[in-house]
């Protein structure tokens, strides 16, 4: 029997690849004989580029680059085994979680930090980049990151430093001539899985802002900078980006990186499951599992498991799906693909245990499905 094991991250708990290291040990005490084939996923948010390195037998790079506050920060990315891809996190340089509450502020967070990552691959000699967008700390439509790779903006007194979304309305000129020619010879595929537009009630700085540092006034200002950022890309790049879906995720990084690198905005899942090649795993499989901290009904709006349990459905495969934490509502999930939900706690509400030995609660996990299996019925 061939068992397929591809589970997201157990948030605040385990990795993907700890999570199906841990079920895969389970499963083996009881069937030793049982071929498990681990594809540890993602999204396109943390713990992607660890995906896709265990998938592809890649490795890691580490770097130095500027934080959202402009400080030199330790950052990484990884490159896939064959050496022609990279993936990167943008929350690695310009995420929230680096920085401290009381320094969120989006009107002078950058994204200059991101245009680093995506040279140093550029560096390395990759020409496709797989850039993940989510959890980021800035507004600043992707200028930052912009600046890093070559582009320049000026206003009525020469050269200005984007350093946030507050610069952008003092904005007049783009000019691209001295952008990092190799983008045009990479494919750059962004993990994005909200449809926010740049601006409006719907926007990045509405929706985003306040989780970032920002209050109602400065809300509306961002919106207005992003406007005009907007209305400027429009007119001297001929490229309208305000109303794409995702345009207004990461603080409007999706509007940018579409406006000045040319990339594709993808569903993270489906970017992630491509390179990893799991569908072809899936079809060799007998059965699949996968799984994330917390399954309910929310689960199938984009999320990992939902992707996989799709793809297996799709082969005819009977799918386990594997929950820290199950809620009422998963039962939805049922009708979606899944033929069996398993919570791993057993000690009823008792998180802090499960966080603490997530490890051993998946083994017994596993331990239980095997015996499930081999179960003469």
């Amino acid at each position: 029997m061939k068992i397929l094991i591809a589970p997201d991250s157990f948030k605040d708990c385990l990795s993907a690849k700890g999570v199906a290291r841990a079920l895969a040990k389970g499963i083996r005490s009881i069937l030793p004989d049982v071929d498990c084939i681990m594809v540890p996923m993602a999204d396109g948010g943390e713990g992607t580029v660890e995906s896709v390195i265990d998938a592809t037998r890649g490795k890691r790079i580490e770097l130095k680059v500027l934080d959202p506050l402009m400080r030199e920060t330790d950052s990484f990315y990884g490159i896939t085994g064959d050496g022609e891809t990279a993936v990167i996190e943008m929350a690695a340089a310009s995420g929230i979680e680096l920085l401290k509450r009381d320094e969120r502020d989006p009107w002078i967070t950058s994204t200059y930090g991101t245009g680093q990552l995506i040279k140093d691959a550029l560096d390395q000699g990759v020409r496709k980049i797989l850039l993940g967008i989510g959890g980021s700390a800035t507004n600043d439509g992707g200028a930052g990151m912009a600046q890093a790779l070559g582009v320049r903006f000026s206003g009525k007194f020469g050269n200005i430093p984007v350093h946030g979304g507050g610069a952008l309305g003092e904005l007049e000129q783009i000019h691209m001539e001295d952008l990092d020619p190799r983008i045009k010879q990479t494919e750059i595929l962004v993990a994005c899985d909200v449809s926010n537009p740049l601006t409006g009630p719907q926007g990045a700085s509405a929706v985003y802002g306040p989780q970032k540092g920002a209050n109602e006034k400065m809300v509306q200002k961002l919106d207005r900078n992003l406007l005009h950022f907007a209305g400027l890309i429009r007119d001297q790049l001929g490229k309208e980006v305000s109303e794409i879906p995702g345009a207004g995720a990461a603080g409007g990084l999706g509007a940018g990186l579409v406006a000045f690198l040319d990339a594709r905005l993808m569903k993270g899942f489906d970017m992630i499951a491509g390179v990893t090649g799991l569908e072809g795993q899936i079809r060799e499989a007998d059965l699949v599992i996968t799984g994330e901290g917390k399954m309910d009904a929310q689960t199938r709006f984009g999320k990992t498991p939902f992707g996989v349990a799709q793809l297996a459905r799709k082969y005819g495969k009977p799918v386990i799906g594997v929950a820290g934490t199950l809620e009422e509502d998963a039962s939805a999930l049922y009708e979606l693909g899944f033929d069996l939900l398993m919570p791993i706690q057993e000690k009823p509400g008792d998180l802090e245990f499960s966080l603490k030995n997530g490890a051993w609660l998946l083994e017994r996990s596993g331990e239980r499905m095997a015996r499930l299996l081999a179960m003469k019925i």
